[in-house]
């Protein structure tokens, strides 16, 4: 069975600390296990598949805490040319408030289409790297 890296993506980018997202392999679905303690609520019939199938068949998409965005914009910001743009985000992003002013500094210089650009090019290989790992064959899609 092969997987869209669409729908790596996507669970990468949803991921939160709400939901715990997961790859079915034997429907190729996408599902999710709600954190009761932070939504109140609970599937417990999945929970309880989830627990009792199969090791391998249900398999964790990456989470927030695998993700790392702080150095998914440290990468951004050592990939800019030196100048007034790269020594602000790099102070922007030091202490508390950092993506706040990383946000900010990305539209003072008008660079957020370069940020969502290299944003969605280190999720593209977080997703692939996800599908090596797992040994899943990913196919594009467009």
């Amino acid at each position: 069975m092969k997987i869209k890296l669409e729908q790596v993506i996507e669970a990468i980018e949803t991921a939160d600390d709400a939901f715990t997202y997961f790859y079915d392999t034997q429907t190729g679905e996408t599902v999710y296990l709600q954190d009761e303690m932070i939504t109140g609520e609970c599937d417990e019939a999945l929970e309880e598949l989830i627990e009792n199938s199969p090791r391998g068949r249900f398999l964790r998409f990456p989470t927030k805490y695998d993700i790392h965005e702080y150095s998914i914009m440290e990468g951004f910001i050592e990939s800019l040319p030196p100048g007034a743009a790269h020594q602000e985000l790099a102070h922007a992003i030091r202490g508390k408030g950092a993506f706040r002013r990383f946000k900010n500094g990305i539209y003072y210089h008008h660079i957020e289409q370069q940020w969502y650009d290299y944003h969605a090019a280190a999720y593209r290989e977080i997703a692939i790297r996800w599908c090596r790992d797992e040994e899943i064959e990913y196919i594009e899609t467009e």
